[in-house]
């Protein structure tokens, strides 16, 4: 079965109104994307208290390839263009499986020693391999961003065995079943977004571990401090939380933290350095990740 593909450039602003809109014109599936413009929140995990979306949004809503659809999507291109950023833009498509053709450009990616991020399906021949399955999703973080790249490699690093860890802004979930993977006993992850939580105990489950991955929105954040906490934020968020995050890391726990521009680490070093002995940053790109021990609580 062929489909009409309507393509549409907007402000993310105007998403939500423009997929209701889509929706409700017929369109039997309305995928939002990264549309090309600049903005530090790209492809960030989501910082709790905030649903984040690319400033500009690439929408594509599927029609039947009749007259009745083809005549919704040449409305839905008429109505909706005052809204884009560009007109938008009709083709026709060939049926093909297409869950799976957006992946055929992704492959396995490992992080530090043993750790692999693999789009499911595929595998990896590597001794001692702990092999992650992910697919992209709405929620964010697969390993690509270098933010969360940081993380991968660090939790890679830590002392995981036995021990707990909060995932603050988990977004995929990807860091907190990246722990228990490797080793940690227990994990939390914390998201304001009820869709990142959704994704992310999808994502356990298919990676076994969901029986050791509870998930909660910040209201319900469990006030128990862990062994090791992530928070792949924005360097807002970080600061805001910073007597949050210290209460939750436990006397001689460890901490990481991303989502930090190269210019904003000594603010976030300033905010964390009195409850944690900081570690020299490490940096890809222009991100940084910021880590520490807890120091001693009287």
């Amino acid at each position: 079965m062929a489909w009409i593909e309507l393509e549409l450039l907007a402000d993310r602003d105007h998403a939500a109104l423009l997929e209701a809109a889509l929706e409700n014109a017929g369109a039997l599936a309305v995928t939002l994307d990264e549309g090309g413009g600049e903005g530090l929140d790209e492809v960030l995990e989501p910082a709790p208290g905030a649903t984040p979306l690319w400033r500009q949004l690439r929408i594509t809503a599927l029609f039947e390839d009749d007259p009745n659809g083809s005549m919704q999507a040449e409305a839905s291109a008429d109505a909706l263009a005052a809204q884009c950023l560009v007109p938008p833009r009709l083709h026709r498509l060939d049926d093909r499986p297409w869950e799976r053709v957006w992946l055929e450009d992704l492959h396995p990616q490992r992080f530090g020693e043993r750790l692999w991020v693999c789009p499911r399906g595929q595998r990896v021949e590597a001794p001692n391999a702990v092999i992650i399955d992910l697919d992209p999703g709405l929620a964010f973080g697969t390993g690509h961003h270098a933010t969360t790249a940081l993380c991968l490699e660090w939790l890679d690093r830590a002392p995981l065995a036995g021990r707990t860890l909060i995932d603050v802004g988990c977004g995929s979930g990807i860091l907190a079943i990246a722990a228990l993977k490797l080793g940690a006993a227990r994990a939390i992850a914390i998201d304001h977004d009820p869709q990142a939580l959704e994704a992310t105990l999808e994502n356990a489950t298919v990676n076994a571990v969901a029986d050791r991955l509870s998930v909660h929105p910040p209201e319900q954040m469990p006030q128990e401090a862990a062994d090791l906490l992530v928070a792949n934020i924005l360097a807002g968020p970080l600061l805001e939380l910073a007597p949050t995050l210290a209460r939750l890391t436990k006397p001689a726990g460890r901490l990481a933290l991303s989502g930090i521009l190269a210019h904003q680490a000594e603010a976030i070093g300033n905010a964390y350095g009195a409850d944690f002995a900081l570690e020299p940053a490490q940096q890809r790109e222009d991100w940084i990740l910021i880590s520490g021990r807890r120091r001693g609580v009287d």
